[in-house]
């Protein structure tokens, strides 16, 4: 994969981090049982209050903007929402960004929260700690002096791609007077939607079509981690509740 391969993946992912922020945010307003002024409550408090946004920074989102959301999601649902290429801020070859690349290749023994500290020191915008560290990431900086990645990211996280995938599933909009639901994959270490569909049900039949296309696209993972419920989520899973965890290899698509 070459070096515009990883940006425009990278862009891609940002965009669906941004939809399922706003998906999020919106969530506690699109509950049918309420009426247009209790929904306006909902909206006037969601508007007056700050939120963390898909890169740590603390963020205030107006009401007009949320009434936006809110409709482009009843109207076109998960996809009404992934901002297009024009409105994603650039995540490559900024100012600060090229700076920080910097401060981490003058001494690769720098951790990205010591270039936090730095830029922070220098005055002006300070990006959240995670932000920096996908900067790095992006440009292949987060190896240690010796050339070897570091062993942990703070958090657990896969050490490879494909290792563990993760799914879930968010309510949905309501269609034609019935509810539905977006059943989502993810991969653990690149956090790549390797599956997202709407659905009717939250059974395994359902779930096994999401399943069923990530694996046909995108391999299939060695664990896949799911939800408690009360649902099996595979065959191999059948005598389990959805809360199993996949361990070795899937069955095949």
């Amino acid at each position: 994969m070459t070096a515009a391969d990883r940006q425009a993946a990278a862009a891609r992912q940002r965009r669906n981090d941004i939809a399922l922020w706003r998906w999020a945010l919106t969530e506690p307003a699109m509950d049918p049982a309420l009426t247009s002024r209790q929904r306006g409550q909902v909206v006037r408090d969601l508007a007056s209050r700050e939120h963390q946004d898909p890169d740590g920074k603390t963020v205030s989102v107006s009401r007009r903007t949320l009434d936006r959301w809110i409709v482009a999601r009843r109207d076109g649902g998960f996809g009404a929402l992934v901002p297009s290429p024009r409105q994603c801020p650039p995540r490559l070859g900024t100012e600060t960004e090229d700076l920080a690349a910097g401060l981490k290749m003058e001494n690769p023994a720098r951790t990205a929260a010591q270039v936090r500290r730095i830029l922070a020191a220098q005055g002006g915008a300070v990006p959240s700690l995670r932000t920096i560290q996908r900067w790095l990431e992006a440009r292949e900086l987060t190896t240690r002096p010796g050339g070897q990645p570091p062993e942990a990211f703070g958090r657990f996280e896969a050490c490879e791609a494909g290792e563990i995938w993760t799914a879930d599933l968010m309510n949905g909009p309501e269609i034609g007077g019935r509810p539905s639901f977006l059943a989502g994959i993810i991969d653990d270490r690149s956090r790549f939607l390797t599956g997202a569909r709407f659905v009717r049900r939250t059974d395994a039949v359902r779930f096994a079509g999401v399943l069923r296309a990530a694996i046909a696209e995108h391999g299939i993972p060695r664990n896949l981690y799911t939800d408690y419920a009360d649902t099996p989520v595979m065959p191999m899973a059948a005598e389990r509740p959805w809360s199993a965890c996949a361990s070795g290899p899937l069955p095949s698509a």
